[in-house]
């Protein structure tokens, strides 16, 4: 944690309205609480498919198991797998411990990720940045999350919990 208790939100660029995924397109989402959050310093934008490698426009890309490929078949899994790797060192070196990432995308999903058939089905799964964020401790949630995302960030940075140390 910094000095000041303030902690940095690492989010999906195409969240703050940055035009980076596949389609050349944002998800930009409204809220005060995060326009907040940004007006703070406290937002890091960064898109892991544009950082691993990836032009915007791209094909769209869909995860098959441990593999990222896109509907003509190209693989894509080590620009992904770049892509989360940079994520998780950019946490790792700011001391990030949370993340706000777009629902449904092959590195970015949460809860849910499309099936791999390029049939517009979702289902229960997660992106290549978020297993990979979460495997190193990192707590991820989506847009559809930013309620819980808040009350764990007011929660971590408390001064209760912070003067309780590890409870030895």
């Amino acid at each position: 944690m910094s000095e000041t208790g303030v902690h940095k939100v690492l989010v999906s660029a195409c969240l703050l309205g940055q035009p980076v995924r596949y389609d050349g397109q944002s998800k930009g989402i409204v809220s005060d609480w995060l326009s907040a959050l940004g007006a703070e310093g406290r937002v890091l934008a960064f898109c892991p498919e544009v950082a691993g490698g990836l032009p915007t426009p791209r094909p769209p890309a869909e995860r098959q198991g441990e593999r990222v490929v896109t509907a003509s078949g190209v693989d894509v899994t080590a620009e992904f797998d770049r892509g989360a790797e940079l994520a998780l060192e950019i946490c790792q070196t700011q001391g990030i411990r949370f993340a706000l990432l777009k629902e449904g995308s092959p590195s970015c999903g949460s809860g849910r990720i499309y099936n791999g058939r390029f049939e517009g089905v979702s289902v229960a799964g997660e992106g290549k940045t978020t297993a990979l964020l979460r495997r190193h401790g990192i707590a991820v949630f989506s847009e559809n999350q930013l309620a819980e995302l808040a009350s764990a960030l007011s929660l971590d940075s408390s001064p209760d919990l912070a003067a309780t140390g590890s409870g030895d």
